[in-house]
């Protein structure tokens, strides 16, 4: 393992784990690595894992660039229910009869969710606005606007129908909210949605499957260390 305060820095691949924020994962990583300087390149939701690009050194100029490329996802919704954070964070607040949901139905709308969308963002997110996240507003309870944005659907596959569960992989830009895409999709279909797991595969050219966990990068480091 090359030294993470070398001049040039690092790129880190991590399979992140279920229930760590982002962030969790660099102040570990701070810790592993005894380095100052390290960013990620996009957060990861506490409730999804999989692949988060992590920079050290001069490494975390980069990270705009890694960012900007293209995510691919694999994930299950649940049609029928709804929680405010569009996943299992929060409690059910809404229940929806699905019984006259076909799987034709999902299919076709399947097709309306590819291509070009305008999407609104999760407030239970990391956005910041006036200074603080949304989701730290979520929790104090206060109405926020938020703005839609435009975000593209490159691919979105399903993969498995087993109502009231919908396996899904998805191909997507810069800027996308699985969450909200889970959320306008059961709005669409009448019944409500919610995210009950998500993985993230690939960024770019960069995929899950050469990532590590942080406890295989802890203890490669602590090896190499003696």
């Amino acid at each position: 393992m090359s030294n993470p305060e070398s001049a040039e820095g690092q790129v880190l691949l991590i399979d992140k784990e279920l229930n760590w924020t982002s962030f969790d994962v660099v102040k570990k990583l701070r810790n592993i690595l005894r380095v100052r300087k390290i960013g990620h390149a996009g957060t990861l939701d506490p409730l999804a894992t999989g692949l988060l690009i992590l920079c050290s050194g001069k490494m975390t100029k980069q990270i705009n660039n890694f960012m900007d490329l293209e995510k691919e996802y694999t994930g299950t919704m649940v049609l029928g229910k709804t929680t405010p954070s569009i996943d299992l964070e929060t409690g059910f607040d809404s229940e929806t009869p699905v019984g006259d949901i076909t799987e034709t139905d999902i299919l076709n709308m399947a097709e309306k969710f590819t291509g070009t969308l305008e999407q609104t963002p999760p407030i239970y997110s990391a956005i910041k606005m006036k200074g603080d996240r949304l989701y730290n507003k979520a929790r104090r309870g206060e109405k926020v606007e938020i703005r839609s944005r435009t975000v593209t659907a490159h691919e979105f596959e399903i993969t498995r129908i087993q109502i009231p569960e919908i396996s899904f992989r998805l191909v997507c830009s810069k800027g996308f909210y699985v969450r909200s895409l889970v959320r306008d999709f059961g709005q669409a279909l009448h019944t409500g949605a919610y995210l009950a797991s998500l993985r993230r595969i690939r960024i770019g050219s960069y995929h899950v499957k050469d990532a590590h966990t942080l406890e295989e990068l802890e203890k490669a480091f602590k090896s190499d260390a003696r």
